[in-house]
């Protein structure tokens, strides 16, 4: 096993774990509550672009570990 596949599985393992954050930041920053018949939502805009930020970079990490898994094969 070369060093460029244990990189690329390495920043796989890691985009994983940056996108499960990047989920559960957005899914944190907006809440819905039922009060009285009346259904209030509170969203928080920058909780939510922080959590589109970690999901991109997660994306990056992957195709970045995509990457290197595939030409250390070739």
């Amino acid at each position: 096993m070369n060093v460029s596949k244990v990189i690329g599985i390495i920043l796989i393992v890691i985009s994983l774990g940056v996108g499960y954050i990047g989920v559960n930041k957005v899914a944190d920053s907006t809440k819905a509550i039922n009060f009285l018949g009346i259904e209030i939502d509170a969203s928080n805009e920058s909780g939510q672009m922080q959590g589109f930020i970690y999901l991109g970079g997660a994306i990056l990490l992957f195709a970045g570990g995509l990457y290197a898994v595939r030409k250390s094969s070739n």
